[in-house]
Protein backbone atom coordinates (compact mmCIF):
# COMPACT_ATOMS: atom_id res chain seq x y z
CA UNK A 1 0.00 0.00 0.00
CA UNK A 2 1.63 3.65 -0.80
CA UNK A 3 1.38 5.80 1.71
CA UNK A 4 3.07 8.83 -0.10
CA UNK A 5 3.21 9.30 -3.83
CA UNK A 6 4.91 11.97 -5.53
CA UNK A 7 5.29 12.35 -9.26
CA UNK A 8 7.36 14.89 -11.34
CA UNK A 9 8.51 17.28 -8.41
CA UNK A 10 10.85 19.99 -10.03
CA UNK A 11 11.98 22.81 -7.60
CA UNK A 12 14.85 25.71 -8.13
CA UNK A 13 16.23 28.00 -5.51
CA UNK A 14 17.32 31.52 -6.47
CA UNK A 15 18.10 30.17 -9.87
CA UNK A 16 19.66 27.22 -8.82
CA UNK A 17 18.08 23.68 -9.81
CA UNK A 18 17.41 21.66 -6.82
CA UNK A 19 14.93 18.87 -7.71
CA UNK A 20 13.87 17.33 -11.37
CA UNK A 21 11.57 15.30 -12.08
CA UNK A 22 11.60 13.76 -8.81
CA UNK A 23 9.12 10.22 -8.52
CA UNK A 24 8.57 8.75 -4.92
CA UNK A 25 6.81 6.00 -3.46
CA UNK A 26 7.01 5.19 0.39
CA UNK A 27 4.89 2.37 1.16
CA UNK A 28 3.44 0.47 4.03
CA UNK A 29 6.66 -0.17 7.02
CA UNK A 30 9.20 0.88 4.72
CA UNK A 31 11.93 2.01 6.77
CA UNK A 32 14.03 4.32 3.97
CA UNK A 33 17.06 6.06 4.08
CA UNK A 34 17.30 9.45 2.13
CA UNK A 35 20.87 9.33 1.06
CA UNK A 36 23.24 12.08 -1.20
CA UNK A 37 26.09 14.58 -0.78
CA UNK A 38 25.90 17.47 0.76
CA UNK A 39 22.91 20.11 -1.47
CA UNK A 40 21.89 17.67 -3.37
CA UNK A 41 18.19 18.41 -2.24
CA UNK A 42 17.14 16.29 0.59
CA UNK A 43 16.08 18.73 2.73
CA UNK A 44 14.48 20.23 0.28
CA UNK A 45 12.38 17.20 -1.03
CA UNK A 46 11.64 16.74 3.02
CA UNK A 47 10.54 20.61 2.97
CA UNK A 48 8.29 19.80 -0.15
CA UNK A 49 6.87 15.94 0.93
CA UNK A 50 5.66 17.76 4.46
CA UNK A 51 4.23 20.80 3.03
CA UNK A 52 6.39 23.33 4.28
CA UNK A 53 7.70 24.51 0.79
CA UNK A 54 5.93 24.49 -2.33
CA UNK A 55 7.49 22.82 -5.36
CA UNK A 56 7.57 24.93 -8.75
CA UNK A 57 5.93 21.64 -10.62
CA UNK A 58 4.75 17.94 -9.68
CA UNK A 59 2.27 16.61 -7.10
CA UNK A 60 2.61 15.42 -3.59
CA UNK A 61 0.00 13.05 -2.51
CA UNK A 62 -0.68 11.49 0.90
CA UNK A 63 -2.90 8.45 2.38
CA UNK A 64 -5.86 9.74 3.70
CA UNK A 65 -5.95 10.00 7.81
CA UNK A 66 -1.87 9.81 7.63
CA UNK A 67 -0.50 11.60 10.76
CA UNK A 68 2.92 12.81 10.16
CA UNK A 69 6.00 14.15 12.37
CA UNK A 70 8.86 15.87 11.12
CA UNK A 71 12.42 16.65 12.82
CA UNK A 72 14.16 19.45 10.81
CA UNK A 73 17.74 20.59 11.16
CA UNK A 74 16.24 24.70 11.79
CA UNK A 75 13.50 23.75 14.30
CA UNK A 76 13.38 27.10 16.76
CA UNK A 77 12.94 26.39 20.48
CA UNK A 78 11.29 29.83 22.55
CA UNK A 79 13.05 31.49 25.37
CA UNK A 80 11.24 31.36 28.37
CA UNK A 81 9.94 27.69 27.91
CA UNK A 82 11.15 24.96 29.99
CA UNK A 83 11.97 21.33 28.23
CA UNK A 84 8.89 19.77 30.33
CA UNK A 85 6.57 22.77 28.93
CA UNK A 86 8.02 21.65 25.22
CA UNK A 87 7.59 18.59 25.65
CA UNK A 88 3.95 18.59 26.33
CA UNK A 89 3.25 20.47 23.04
CA UNK A 90 2.89 16.77 21.60
CA UNK A 91 -0.11 16.37 23.43
CA UNK A 92 -1.61 19.80 22.20
CA UNK A 93 -4.18 18.06 20.12
CA UNK A 94 -5.53 16.03 23.07
CA UNK A 95 -5.45 18.72 25.55
CA UNK A 96 -7.83 20.48 22.80
CA UNK A 97 -9.81 17.78 22.99
CA UNK A 98 -10.67 17.42 27.19
CA UNK A 99 -11.65 21.20 26.93
CA UNK A 100 -13.60 20.16 24.45
CA UNK A 101 -15.42 17.66 26.19
CA UNK A 102 -15.13 19.80 29.47
CA UNK A 103 -17.29 22.20 27.54
CA UNK A 104 -19.39 19.46 26.61
CA UNK A 105 -20.18 18.73 30.01
CA UNK A 106 -20.97 22.08 30.92
CA UNK A 107 -23.49 22.32 28.04
CA UNK A 108 -25.06 19.09 29.43
CA UNK A 109 -26.79 21.18 32.71
CA UNK A 110 -28.94 23.13 30.19
CA UNK A 111 -29.67 20.81 27.30
CA UNK A 112 -32.96 18.52 26.48
CA UNK A 113 -32.90 14.86 26.76
CA UNK A 114 -31.98 14.46 22.83
CA UNK A 115 -29.30 17.04 23.01
CA UNK A 116 -28.25 15.24 26.39
CA UNK A 117 -28.25 12.18 24.55
CA UNK A 118 -26.31 13.21 21.53
CA UNK A 119 -23.66 15.29 24.08
CA UNK A 120 -23.20 11.89 26.01
CA UNK A 121 -21.83 10.38 22.76
CA UNK A 122 -19.70 13.15 21.72
CA UNK A 123 -18.18 12.94 25.19
CA UNK A 124 -17.92 9.11 25.22
CA UNK A 125 -16.43 9.22 21.66
CA UNK A 126 -13.55 11.80 22.92
CA UNK A 127 -12.96 9.91 26.43
CA UNK A 128 -12.62 6.68 24.63
CA UNK A 129 -9.82 8.43 21.69
CA UNK A 130 -7.88 10.20 25.64
CA UNK A 131 -7.71 6.87 26.84
CA UNK A 132 -6.78 5.22 23.59
CA UNK A 133 -3.49 7.45 23.41
CA UNK A 134 -2.95 7.35 26.97
CA UNK A 135 -3.98 11.11 27.89
CA UNK A 136 -4.24 10.13 31.25
CA UNK A 137 -0.85 9.08 31.67
CA UNK A 138 1.48 11.44 29.67
CA UNK A 139 3.59 12.36 32.69
CA UNK A 140 5.05 8.83 32.79
CA UNK A 141 4.99 8.74 29.27
CA UNK A 142 7.18 11.69 28.98
CA UNK A 143 9.59 10.74 31.53
CA UNK A 144 10.27 7.35 29.91
CA UNK A 145 11.02 8.64 26.37
CA UNK A 146 12.87 11.75 28.21
CA UNK A 147 15.10 9.38 30.12
CA UNK A 148 15.89 7.15 26.80
CA UNK A 149 17.19 10.26 24.47
CA UNK A 150 18.86 11.43 28.79
CA UNK A 151 17.01 14.82 29.08
CA UNK A 152 16.09 13.56 32.77
CA UNK A 153 19.96 14.44 32.90
CA UNK A 154 19.92 17.58 32.33
CA UNK A 155 16.74 18.55 34.02
CA UNK A 156 13.09 18.67 32.14
CA UNK A 157 12.30 22.36 34.23
CA UNK A 158 15.40 23.95 32.71
CA UNK A 159 14.56 27.09 29.94
CA UNK A 160 14.92 25.56 26.28
CA UNK A 161 17.21 29.01 25.91
CA UNK A 162 20.06 27.61 27.86
CA UNK A 163 20.54 24.03 26.39
CA UNK A 164 23.27 23.85 24.28
CA UNK A 165 22.75 22.39 20.55
CA UNK A 166 22.47 18.58 20.74
CA UNK A 167 20.42 18.89 23.74
CA UNK A 168 17.81 21.08 21.83
CA UNK A 169 17.80 18.32 19.26
CA UNK A 170 17.15 15.89 21.94
CA UNK A 171 14.13 17.81 23.11
CA UNK A 172 12.67 18.28 19.38
CA UNK A 173 13.20 14.49 19.15
CA UNK A 174 11.70 13.45 22.56
CA UNK A 175 8.83 15.82 21.68
CA UNK A 176 7.95 14.09 17.80
CA UNK A 177 8.76 10.83 19.42
CA UNK A 178 5.72 11.62 21.98
CA UNK A 179 3.79 12.38 19.03
CA UNK A 180 3.46 9.23 17.57
CA UNK A 181 2.74 10.38 14.23
CA UNK A 182 2.06 7.13 12.04
CA UNK A 183 4.96 8.49 9.93
CA UNK A 184 8.18 9.71 11.36
CA UNK A 185 10.29 12.40 8.86
CA UNK A 186 13.74 12.62 9.99
CA UNK A 187 16.61 15.12 9.51
CA UNK A 188 20.42 14.14 10.51
CA UNK A 189 18.60 12.89 13.89
CA UNK A 190 22.07 11.96 15.31
CA UNK A 191 23.37 15.15 14.90
CA UNK A 192 24.78 16.22 18.55
CA UNK A 193 23.61 13.13 19.98
CA UNK A 194 26.45 11.09 22.25
CA UNK A 195 26.75 7.58 21.16
CA UNK A 196 24.60 5.69 23.85
CA UNK A 197 21.22 7.90 23.11
CA UNK A 198 22.11 7.15 19.44
CA UNK A 199 21.99 3.18 20.32
CA UNK A 200 18.86 4.22 22.15
CA UNK A 201 17.13 5.66 18.89
CA UNK A 202 18.91 2.86 16.90
CA UNK A 203 16.58 0.27 19.14
CA UNK A 204 13.45 2.38 19.02
CA UNK A 205 13.81 2.74 14.80
CA UNK A 206 14.70 -0.76 14.57
CA UNK A 207 11.34 -1.94 16.64
CA UNK A 208 9.21 0.77 14.98
CA UNK A 209 6.03 -0.88 13.16
CA UNK A 210 5.48 2.13 11.00
CA UNK A 211 6.90 3.86 7.89
CA UNK A 212 9.95 6.50 8.03
CA UNK A 213 12.07 8.74 5.96
CA UNK A 214 15.38 9.09 7.42
CA UNK A 215 18.29 12.01 6.05
CA UNK A 216 21.41 10.63 7.27
CA UNK A 217 25.56 10.24 6.73
CA UNK A 218 26.06 7.70 9.21
CA UNK A 219 26.83 4.78 7.46
CA UNK A 220 26.65 2.54 10.82
CA UNK A 221 23.12 3.81 11.81
CA UNK A 222 21.74 4.07 8.13
CA UNK A 223 22.81 0.47 7.60
CA UNK A 224 21.07 -0.90 11.37
CA UNK A 225 17.97 1.05 10.54
CA UNK A 226 17.05 1.13 6.97
CA UNK A 227 15.76 -1.43 4.58
CA UNK A 228 15.17 0.57 1.47
CA UNK A 229 17.59 3.63 0.16
CA UNK A 230 16.84 6.22 -2.48
CA UNK A 231 19.44 7.59 -3.43
CA UNK A 232 19.22 11.55 -5.07
CA UNK A 233 22.59 12.52 -6.94
CA UNK A 234 22.69 14.82 -10.25
CA UNK A 235 19.13 15.40 -10.15
CA UNK A 236 17.94 11.85 -10.12
CA UNK A 237 16.41 9.68 -7.50
CA UNK A 238 16.67 6.05 -7.32
CA UNK A 239 15.24 3.12 -5.20
CA UNK A 240 17.47 -0.16 -3.94
CA UNK A 241 15.98 -2.21 -1.50
CA UNK A 242 18.23 -3.46 1.03
CA UNK A 243 20.91 -1.28 3.30
CA UNK A 244 23.50 1.16 2.55
CA UNK A 245 26.12 -1.48 2.07
CA UNK A 246 23.79 -2.84 -0.39
CA UNK A 247 22.82 0.65 -2.21
CA UNK A 248 26.46 0.83 -2.41
CA UNK A 249 27.18 -2.54 -4.34
CA UNK A 250 24.31 -1.77 -6.52
CA UNK A 251 25.06 1.53 -7.53
CA UNK A 252 28.42 1.07 -8.46
CA UNK A 253 27.15 -1.82 -10.22
CA UNK A 254 25.23 0.61 -12.09
CA UNK A 255 27.25 3.11 -13.07
CA UNK A 256 30.07 0.54 -14.27
CA UNK A 257 27.21 -0.27 -16.47
CA UNK A 258 26.37 2.94 -17.74
CA UNK A 259 30.05 3.74 -18.62
CA UNK A 260 30.91 0.18 -20.46
CA UNK A 261 27.43 0.95 -22.61
CA UNK A 262 28.80 4.97 -23.16
CA UNK A 263 31.90 3.64 -23.97
CA UNK A 264 30.49 1.11 -26.63
CA UNK A 265 27.93 4.10 -27.93
CA UNK A 266 30.96 6.38 -28.28
CA UNK A 267 33.02 3.40 -30.20
CA UNK A 268 30.01 3.18 -32.57
CA UNK A 269 29.31 6.91 -33.10
CA UNK A 270 32.87 6.93 -33.84
CA UNK A 271 32.85 3.85 -36.68
CA UNK A 272 29.70 5.59 -38.07
CA UNK A 273 30.63 9.26 -38.15
CA UNK A 274 33.76 7.99 -40.30
CA UNK A 275 31.51 5.70 -42.68
CA UNK A 276 29.36 8.50 -43.25
CA UNK A 277 32.34 11.02 -43.92
CA UNK A 278 34.14 8.55 -46.36
CA UNK A 279 31.08 7.68 -48.16
CA UNK A 280 28.73 10.62 -48.46
CA UNK A 281 30.01 12.16 -51.37
CA UNK A 282 30.17 9.09 -53.12
CA UNK A 283 27.47 8.07 -55.79
CA UNK A 284 27.88 4.34 -55.39
CA UNK A 285 27.76 4.75 -51.26
CA UNK A 286 25.49 7.88 -50.75
CA UNK A 287 22.04 5.69 -50.09
CA UNK A 288 24.72 3.34 -47.30
CA UNK A 289 25.67 6.64 -46.26
CA UNK A 290 22.00 8.71 -45.45
CA UNK A 291 21.01 4.97 -43.91
CA UNK A 292 23.98 5.20 -41.19
CA UNK A 293 22.92 9.31 -40.53
CA UNK A 294 19.68 8.16 -40.11
CA UNK A 295 20.62 5.60 -37.78
CA UNK A 296 22.86 8.46 -36.03
CA UNK A 297 20.04 10.87 -36.12
CA UNK A 298 17.67 8.31 -34.02
CA UNK A 299 20.47 7.43 -31.36
CA UNK A 300 19.62 7.79 -27.94
CA UNK A 301 22.40 9.22 -26.52
CA UNK A 302 23.97 7.77 -23.58
CA UNK A 303 25.48 10.69 -20.84
CA UNK A 304 28.57 9.66 -19.47
CA UNK A 305 28.26 9.52 -15.68
CA UNK A 306 28.95 12.81 -13.91
CA UNK A 307 31.11 12.07 -10.98
CA UNK A 308 30.74 14.78 -7.76
CA UNK A 309 33.15 16.65 -6.93
CA UNK A 310 35.07 15.26 -3.82
CA UNK A 311 36.33 17.77 -1.37
CA UNK A 312 40.30 17.52 -0.77
CA UNK A 313 41.01 19.05 2.88
CA UNK A 314 44.13 20.13 3.85
CA UNK A 315 45.35 21.93 6.57
CA UNK A 316 48.25 25.10 6.08
CA UNK A 317 51.04 24.67 8.86
CA UNK A 318 52.90 26.54 10.58
CA UNK A 319 55.81 27.06 12.46
CA UNK A 320 55.86 24.42 16.10
CA UNK A 321 54.49 25.60 19.03
CA UNK A 322 56.54 24.90 22.41
CA UNK A 323 55.98 21.75 24.09
CA UNK A 324 53.04 22.31 26.23
CA UNK A 325 49.91 24.00 24.30
CA UNK A 326 47.89 25.08 26.82
CA UNK A 327 47.42 23.32 30.57
CA UNK A 328 44.42 23.49 33.37
CA UNK A 329 46.18 23.51 36.62
CA UNK A 330 43.03 23.08 39.24
CA UNK A 331 40.73 23.68 36.48
CA UNK A 332 36.96 24.34 37.32
CA UNK A 333 34.98 24.33 34.28
CA UNK A 334 31.74 26.67 34.18
CA UNK A 335 29.19 29.34 34.58
CA UNK A 336 27.19 29.92 37.32
CA UNK A 337 28.14 27.00 39.05
CA UNK A 338 31.09 24.44 38.24
CA UNK A 339 30.29 21.49 36.07
CA UNK A 340 33.59 19.70 36.91
CA UNK A 341 35.63 18.63 39.59
CA UNK A 342 39.62 20.52 39.73
CA UNK A 343 41.35 18.67 37.10
CA UNK A 344 44.93 18.99 35.80
CA UNK A 345 45.18 18.74 32.11
CA UNK A 346 47.92 19.47 29.56
CA UNK A 347 48.07 19.29 26.03
CA UNK A 348 51.70 18.34 24.63
CA UNK A 349 52.27 19.52 20.99
CA UNK A 350 51.90 16.89 18.23
CA UNK A 351 48.99 15.06 20.59
CA UNK A 352 45.55 14.78 19.19
CA UNK A 353 42.94 14.44 21.73
CA UNK A 354 39.39 13.42 20.86
CA UNK A 355 36.63 14.70 23.96
CA UNK A 356 33.79 12.40 24.34
CA UNK A 357 30.87 12.29 26.68
CA UNK A 358 27.41 13.24 26.81
CA UNK A 359 25.72 16.25 26.07
CA UNK A 360 25.40 19.26 28.48
CA UNK A 361 28.82 18.46 30.33
CA UNK A 362 30.71 20.83 28.99
CA UNK A 363 32.70 19.54 25.90
CA UNK A 364 32.31 23.30 24.21
CA UNK A 365 33.08 24.90 27.42
CA UNK A 366 36.54 22.89 27.96
CA UNK A 367 37.50 23.60 24.55
CA UNK A 368 36.77 27.66 24.68
CA UNK A 369 38.55 27.80 28.43
CA UNK A 370 41.40 25.73 26.54
CA UNK A 371 42.38 28.37 24.24
CA UNK A 372 42.10 31.36 26.63
CA UNK A 373 38.52 32.62 24.88
CA UNK A 374 36.85 31.55 28.74
CA UNK A 375 37.29 32.25 31.89
CA UNK A 376 37.51 29.32 33.86
CA UNK A 377 35.15 28.86 36.83
CA UNK A 378 38.32 28.50 39.21
CA UNK A 379 41.80 27.49 38.58
CA UNK A 380 43.83 28.54 35.91
CA UNK A 381 45.02 27.99 32.19
CA UNK A 382 48.11 28.32 30.81
CA UNK A 383 49.04 28.95 26.92
CA UNK A 384 52.36 27.85 25.28
CA UNK A 385 54.38 30.13 23.24
CA UNK A 386 53.93 30.87 19.48
CA UNK A 387 50.72 29.41 19.04
CA UNK A 388 48.46 29.62 15.69
CA UNK A 389 44.71 28.06 16.70
CA UNK A 390 42.72 27.25 14.04
CA UNK A 391 38.68 27.09 15.71
CA UNK A 392 35.69 25.10 13.75
CA UNK A 393 32.16 25.92 15.75
CA UNK A 394 29.92 23.78 16.26
CA UNK A 395 27.16 26.25 15.25
CA UNK A 396 27.10 29.10 12.98
CA UNK A 397 25.32 32.32 12.49
CA UNK A 398 21.73 31.29 10.63
CA UNK A 399 20.92 34.82 9.00
CA UNK A 400 24.18 34.97 7.50
CA UNK A 401 23.90 37.13 4.43
CA UNK A 402 27.39 36.66 2.47
CA UNK A 403 27.69 34.24 -0.03
CA UNK A 404 29.93 31.42 0.21
CA UNK A 405 32.24 33.63 -2.04
CA UNK A 406 32.12 37.26 0.30
CA UNK A 407 32.74 34.63 3.70
CA UNK A 408 35.78 33.79 2.27
CA UNK A 409 37.28 36.98 0.82
CA UNK A 410 35.95 39.30 3.42
CA UNK A 411 38.22 37.01 5.86
CA UNK A 412 41.11 36.55 2.91
CA UNK A 413 41.18 40.01 1.39
CA UNK A 414 44.32 39.70 -0.22
CA UNK A 415 43.60 36.92 -2.66
CA UNK A 416 41.77 37.02 -5.98
CA UNK A 417 38.57 36.23 -7.30
CA UNK A 418 39.70 33.12 -8.74
CA UNK A 419 42.23 32.07 -5.74
CA UNK A 420 39.02 32.18 -3.66
CA UNK A 421 36.92 30.03 -5.82
CA UNK A 422 39.89 27.76 -6.28
CA UNK A 423 39.73 27.07 -2.99
CA UNK A 424 36.00 26.69 -2.17
CA UNK A 425 36.08 24.26 -4.99
CA UNK A 426 38.40 22.16 -3.07
CA UNK A 427 36.06 22.02 -0.59
CA UNK A 428 33.48 20.56 -3.01
CA UNK A 429 31.71 23.40 -3.62
CA UNK A 430 30.60 24.37 -7.36
CA UNK A 431 30.25 27.27 -8.95
CA UNK A 432 26.20 27.50 -7.73
CA UNK A 433 27.47 26.94 -3.90
CA UNK A 434 29.53 29.55 -3.99
CA UNK A 435 27.57 32.28 -5.37
CA UNK A 436 24.78 31.47 -2.89
CA UNK A 437 24.30 32.46 0.66
CA UNK A 438 25.45 31.31 3.95
CA UNK A 439 21.95 31.18 5.14
CA UNK A 440 20.86 29.24 2.28
CA UNK A 441 23.19 26.39 2.05
CA UNK A 442 22.76 23.30 3.17
CA UNK A 443 24.18 21.99 6.75
CA UNK A 444 27.00 20.45 4.86
CA UNK A 445 27.68 23.29 2.29
CA UNK A 446 28.49 25.81 5.02
CA UNK A 447 30.37 23.55 6.97
CA UNK A 448 32.91 22.93 4.10
CA UNK A 449 32.81 26.92 3.48
CA UNK A 450 34.02 27.27 7.22
CA UNK A 451 36.44 24.26 6.77
CA UNK A 452 37.69 26.55 3.82
CA UNK A 453 38.81 29.46 5.94
CA UNK A 454 40.07 27.64 8.37
CA UNK A 455 42.11 25.73 5.51
CA UNK A 456 43.42 28.92 4.47
CA UNK A 457 44.91 30.20 7.89
CA UNK A 458 48.21 29.13 9.07
CA UNK A 459 47.92 26.79 12.60
CA UNK A 460 49.37 24.76 14.50
CA UNK A 461 46.93 23.76 16.92
CA UNK A 462 43.33 22.87 15.08
CA UNK A 463 40.33 22.85 17.85
CA UNK A 464 37.07 21.24 16.47
CA UNK A 465 33.88 21.09 17.40
CA UNK A 466 31.75 18.47 15.97
CA UNK A 467 33.40 19.00 12.68
CA UNK A 468 31.74 16.00 11.28
CA UNK A 469 27.50 17.26 11.53
CA UNK A 470 25.90 17.53 8.55
CA UNK A 471 29.00 16.48 6.08
CA UNK A 472 28.37 13.57 3.43
CA UNK A 473 30.23 10.22 3.54
CA UNK A 474 32.98 11.56 1.23
CA UNK A 475 33.63 14.83 3.10
CA UNK A 476 33.97 12.75 6.52
CA UNK A 477 36.89 10.80 4.44
CA UNK A 478 38.52 13.83 3.82
CA UNK A 479 38.47 15.61 6.19
CA UNK A 480 39.82 12.74 8.48
CA UNK A 481 42.70 11.99 6.32
CA UNK A 482 43.58 16.14 6.41
CA UNK A 483 43.46 15.26 10.34
CA UNK A 484 45.71 12.26 10.18
CA UNK A 485 47.73 14.42 7.77
CA UNK A 486 48.25 16.98 9.91
CA UNK A 487 51.62 17.64 11.85
CA UNK A 488 50.62 19.92 14.43
CA UNK A 489 48.52 19.52 17.58
CA UNK A 490 44.41 18.77 17.82
CA UNK A 491 41.60 19.25 20.43
CA UNK A 492 38.70 17.37 18.76
CA UNK A 493 34.97 16.70 20.03
CA UNK A 494 33.09 14.12 18.35
CA UNK A 495 30.02 12.00 18.87
CA UNK A 496 31.42 9.52 16.22
CA UNK A 497 33.79 7.38 17.20
CA UNK A 498 34.22 5.44 13.90
CA UNK A 499 35.71 9.11 12.56
CA UNK A 500 38.55 9.10 15.53
CA UNK A 501 39.25 6.08 16.98
CA UNK A 502 41.74 5.02 14.84
CA UNK A 503 44.06 8.02 14.92
CA UNK A 504 44.28 9.87 17.82
CA UNK A 505 47.04 9.54 20.49
CA UNK A 506 44.07 10.05 23.46
CA UNK A 507 40.37 10.31 24.23
CA UNK A 508 39.37 12.10 27.36
CA UNK A 509 35.46 11.58 28.79
CA UNK A 510 34.19 14.62 30.02
CA UNK A 511 31.65 11.98 32.13
CA UNK A 512 35.05 11.14 34.02
CA UNK A 513 35.21 14.71 35.28
CA UNK A 514 31.82 16.01 35.31
CA UNK A 515 30.13 17.33 38.96
CA UNK A 516 26.76 16.36 37.16
CA UNK A 517 24.82 13.34 38.30
CA UNK A 518 24.73 11.17 34.64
Amino acid sequence: MSILTVENVNHDFGGRKILENVNFRLLQGEHVGLVGANGEGKSTLLDIITGKLMPDHGSVVWCNRITTGYLDQHTVLKKGDTIREVLRTAFDDMYQMEQEMLQLYEEMADADENTLNKLMEETALIQHILEQNEFYNIEPKIEKIAKGLGLLDIGLDKDVADLSGGQRSKVLLTKLLLQNPMILILDEPTNYLDAEHIEWLETFLQNYENSFILVSHDVTFLNRVVNVVYHLENSNFIRYKGDYDNFLRMDALKKRQIEQAYDKQQKEIEKLETFIAKNKARVATTNMAKSRQKKLDKMEIIEKVREKIKPEFRFTEARASTRYVTQGIDLVLGYDEPLTSPLKVSLERGEKIAIKGVNGLGKTTLLKTLMGQLKPYDGQVLLGDYLFPGYFEQESSSDNQKTALQEVWDAYPAMTNGEVRGALAKCGLNYEHIETKMMVLSGGENAKVRLCKLMLKEVNWLILDEPTNHLDVDAKASLKKALIDFKGTILLVSHDPEFYEDWVTDIWNVEDWTTKII
